[in-house]
């Protein structure tokens, strides 16, 4: 894949809401994820030649990997599912719960949207939103911790 492609591909991804790309073609396979808002390949594999060649492939490396951030204090609020994560009912309205936030169990803290469906997350534990770990359009994955309450 000529770099102009992927430079082009790594510009998309930034620009969209998009946090993953993959793409498999002849001439080798590209991965691209999105990281504190800047896209990076991460992994780039060369397809097997059907001559020898005089110079080895060229592959992208991939950044280093930084050392596993602490696991916050505090009751983690999961995701049930995988979707959307949406801090407000509607682009214009108030989130459902800011930090310093007094919850109830119950009470509803977010929407995922999964298959077109906005399904309401409530707290399962009274107390104090503390932190928000996920921003606003971001994708979630099933377990992922959403907030922190204490």
């Amino acid at each position: 894949m000529d770099l102009r492609k992927l430079k082009t591909l790594i510009d998309l991804v930034s620009d969209s809401n998009v946090s993953e790309l993959e793409i498999t073609e002849a001439e080798g396979k590209v991965r691209i994820v999105k990281s504190m808002g800047v896209a990076a390949p991460v992994m780039v594999q060369q397809a097997p030649a059907a001559a020898p060649l005089a110079a080895s492939p060229v592959a992208v490396a991939a950044p280093a990997v930084a050392e596993a951030p602490a696991a916050p204090a505090g009751h983690a609020v999961k995701s049930p599912m995988v979707g959307t994560f949406y801090r407000s009912s509607s682009p214009g309205a108030a989130p459902f719960v800011q930090i310093g936030s007094v919850v109830k169990e119950g009470d509803t803290l977010c929407i995922i949207e999964a298959m077109k469906i906005l399904n309401e997350i409530e707290s399962d534990k009274s107390g104090t939103v503390t932190q928000i770990l996920c921003e606003n359009g971001q994708a979630t994955e099933y377990g992922q911790p959403l907030f922190i309450v204490e």
